[in-house]
């Protein structure tokens, strides 16, 4: 794999175009009129929504950019199947500690998100997962210290 490829889903790579062209067009215009309206409050030195509006408008503008160069970069990966985890595969786990059952999805860096049930295949559950079929065993180091899952289902 090249290093600086932006490994995604088309899924992430459909939310990042759609949260790049929100920006592009919604967000630069609700701010451009911030800024209009701040300056028409005169003296911009202690202006504070002045300040305001051109720090979102710079994090903004940052954010565009680097959105931008994802997508120059980006490689849309499909899921292998269900033999075996992949980039893009949904798996079922067993906490074998817990009993509790869990759902991942295996992206990307660029999209992984935990509170969304998304993990990155770099994460070290996702290093773990990677290759492994229905029913192996899958060990993970964490800081509380070993865990251990079973690998229940793999979906595409």
């Amino acid at each position: 794999m090249v290093s600086d490829e932006v490994i995604l889903t088309a899924e992430g790579l459909a939310q990042l175009e759609q949260e790049l062209e929100e920006l592009k067009t919604v967000k630069r215009r609700e701010l451009a009129a911030r800024i209009k309206t701040a300056i028409s409050y005169g003296d911009l030195k202690e202006n504070s929504e002045y300040h305001s509006a051109k720090e979102e408008q710079a994090f903004m503008e940052t954010r565009i950019l680097t959105i931008e160069r994802m997508l120059k970069k980006a490689r849309v990966v499909k899921s292998a199947g269900a033999d075996s985890v992949s980039v893009g595969s949904t798996v079922v786990l067993k906490d074998k500690e817990f009993d509790e059952i869990i759902e991942y999805r295996i992206v990307g860096p660029a999209e992984a998100d935990v509170m969304a049930s998304k993990i990155s295949y770099e994460s070290p559950l996702g290093k773990a997962l990677m290759g492994k079929a229905v029913g192996e065993a899958v060990s993970v180091e964490a800081p509380v210290g070993m865990i251990q899952y079973e690998l229940l289902e793999i979906k595409a």
